[in-house]
């Protein structure tokens, strides 16, 4: 079946992070046969024309057949990738993910990418957690995330006080993902051994239980 891309957004996967309970870098570590971060890819590809992974290390990445982006501002964390994307999109708006997040679900993805306008982030808030890596940012973002990179301040969910915002509660997150899959990171290896085969995509492209 043929997807109809998101208009307007363009797909960012944020590839930057140390991996320190990982012990190695997570984006490559084997799930479900294949490069974790490929797991991302293969459920962003088909909703957007451009997709885009930010990371420090840009030259690890050349084998993937879509655009990758330097952290403008290096060791700044998802704010940083997040900055850096919003700059790089030819679009007003990018969906990003965390490349440990093999589960997003694309129904979802759709329906807060199709909920930006009028607003600077639409964000899911599960179980009282606002899930900044599983969101939808406007570059109306922008010039407030370069006043908290400029002050140091690095948490994502500071943003949220200076920017017009839509939260996705409970509520409209269970009609796309009623088990929360989309929120579910590989952060250890007993993650990856708990989780690896747990969702597949089937060929809508939408996730369902195993």
């Amino acid at each position: 079946m043929t997807v109809q891309p998101i208009e307007n957004v363009t797909g960012v996967i944020l590839a930057g992070g140390k991996s320190r309970r990982m012990g190695e870098d997570k984006s490559f570590v084997p799930f479900s046969g294949r490069p974790l971060i490929q797991s991302v890819l293969d459920r962003l590809v088909p909703l957007f024309e451009d997709v885009i992974i930010v990371t420090n290390s840009p030259d690890r990445y050349t084998d993937f057949s879509v655009r990758v982006e330097k952290d403008l501002l290096p060791n700044r964390g998802p704010l940083g990738g997040i900055h850096t994307a919003l700059l790089a999109a030819a679009t007003p708006s990018c969906f990003v993910a965390a490349c440990d997040m093999p589960f997003v679900n694309p129904d979802l993805v759709r329906f807060m990418s199709e909920e930006i306008d009028g607003f600077d982030l639409v964000i899911p808030c599960s179980e009282n957690t606002l899930q900044t890596l599983c969101a939808v940012y406007s570059r109306g973002c922008v010039h407030p995330m370069e006043r908290q990179l400029s002050d140091g301040r690095l948490k994502v969910a500071d943003l949220l006080q200076h920017v017009a915002v839509k939260m996705v509660g409970p509520e409209e997150i269970a009609r796309f993902d009623p088990q929360g899959a989309s929120f579910l990171n590989i952060n250890t290896p007993q993650d990856r051994s708990r989780l690896d085969g747990k969702y597949a995509v089937v060929e809508e492209g939408v996730p369902s239980g195993r």
